[in-house]
C-alpha cells in the first residue's frame, strides 16, 4: 500500500526481537486513512503469528504522530455504510493491539489527536517526547470523539477524559504522564534511545510470560476486585509450575543471569 508519493503508508523494520512500525503519511500528518488502517491491521495479523518478535514499537514520520482520521476521506461521501465500515475497521485494528501477545509501545514525538490519541491510548505503553501534545478535538468540528473516548477513558478516568473530550484542548506530555495516557516522558533528543531501550528490556523477557501476562492484565482490569484476585490467583498457581518460572526462580536464587527461556 502506498501514499501520494508512491511510498508505503506503513513501514516495518525489525531490530532483533523488536518490530518497529512507522506511520508514513507525513504529508497528511499521518492521518489514519482506510489504507493505513488496513496496513496496520495486516501487520498486526502477521505479528500475532510471529514467535520471534517480543515487543512492538509504533512511531511516525513527519511533524505529527497522527492527526486522527483522514477528514478528506470522511467527507468524500455521506454514505452511512462507508463511514460505519471505516470506523469499524479502525476499532478492530485498535483492539488487535490489545490482543497481540507482544507488548506494544507508542513512541510519540509530536501531536497525537483524535484517533491518533486513540492509537496512543490503545497501546500497552507510550513513551512521549517532552514537547508532544495530545488532544481529542472532535468537538471543535462538530463531531464528538466517540471511539477515541473508549481507550482514553480507560487510561485516564472519566473526569480527565471528559475534560479533554468536552473542551478539545490539547494537554502536554507531562499532563499525559500524570493522568496515565503515557508511561514515560523524555527529552526529544532521548526519545529514540529511551524507547528502544524499553523495548529491548521487555524483549529480553520470556515471550510466554509477556503474552500471558498481557492477557491476564487486560482481562482482570475489566473485573471487580474479588473476581480479579480469583483469576490472578489461579493464573499464578499454574504459572509457577511452568518451565520458564522454574528456570527464572532457580536463576534468581542461585544469583545467575537471565536463563534461556523455553516458552513453556
Amino acid at each position: 500500500m502506498t501514499n501520494a508519493s508512491n511510498e508505503p503508508v506503513l513501514l516495518r523494520r525489525d531490530q532483533g526481537r523488536v518490530a518497529v512500525l512507522t506511520l508514513n503519511r507525513p504529508h497528511a500528518m499521518n492521518a489514519l486513512s482506510g489504507e493505513l488502517i488496513d496496513a496496520l491491521q495486516a501487520e498486526f495479523d502477521r505479528l500475532a503469528q510471529d514467535r520471534e518478535i517480543r515487543c512492538v514499537v509504533i512511531e511516525a514520520n513527519g511533524r505529527a504522530f497522527s492527526a486522527g482520521h483522514d477528514l478528506r476521506e470522511v467527507r468524500s461521501t455521506d454514505d452511512y455504510g462507508f463511514h460505519y465500515d471505516l470506523i469499524s475497521r479502525c476499532s478492530a485494528m485498535m483492539l488487535s493491539i490489545r490482543r497481540l501477545p507482544q507488548p506494544v509501545i507508542a513512541k510519540v514525538h509530536a501531536i497525537a489527536t483524535a484517533a491518533g490519541c486513540q492509537l496512543v491510548a490503545a497501546c500497552d505503553l507510550a513513551v512521549a517526547s517532552s514537547d508532544a501534545k495530545f488532544a481529542t478535538p472532535g468537538v471543535n468540528i462538530g463531531l464528538f470523539c466517540g471511539t477515541p473516548s473508549v481507550p482514553l477513558g480507560r487510561n485516564v478516568g472519566s473526569k480527565r477524559a471528559l475534560d479533554m473530550l468536552f473542551t478539545g484542548e490539547p494537554v502536554s506530555a507531562e499532563t499525559a504522564l500524570r493522568d496515565g495516557l503515557v508511561s514515560r516522558v523524555v527529552a526529544p533528543a532521548e526519545l529514540d534511545r529511551a524507547t528502544m531501550a524499553l523495548a529491548e528490556t521487555i524483549a529480553s523477557k520470556s515471550p510466554l510470560v509477556l503474552g500471558q501476562g498481557k492477557e491476564l492484565f487486560h482481562k482482570h482490569m475489566e473485573m471487580d476486585v474479588e473476581q480479579a484476585y480469583a483469576y490472578a490467583t489461579a493464573y499464578m498457581a499454574g504459572a509457577i509450575k511452568r518451565d520458564d518460572a522454574k528456570l527464572g526462580i532457580d536463576a534468581f536464587v542461585n544469583k545467575q543471569g537471565l536463563p534461556e527461556w523455553k516458552g513453556r
